[in-house]
């Protein structure tokens, strides 16, 4: 049996709205999470060293690299 015309045409979408309640901490999170990262990757070294030694500026090395931070 053929299809009819209705049935080929495209319904609307219907887009679920995100309360802004509901992400917000969940942005704030992923932001700060993002500046550590950034610490860590860009400023993990010398005087505003957390840690002692040299061991955080090794593991993050080639990504400080990749992201174009100079540390040579």
């Amino acid at each position: 049996m053929a299809q009819s015309i209705a049935d080929s045409i495209a319904q609307p979408v219907a887009v679920p709205v995100i309360p802004l309640r509901e992400w917000m901490p969940w942005a704030l999170f992923g932001g700060l999470l993002m500046l550590l990262l950034i610490y860590f990757v860009g400023a993990e070294q010398g005087a505003t060293s957390l840690f002692q030694g040299r061991m955080v500026h090794e593991f993050v090395h080639d990504g400080r690299h990749l992201l174009g931070f100079p540390c040579h």
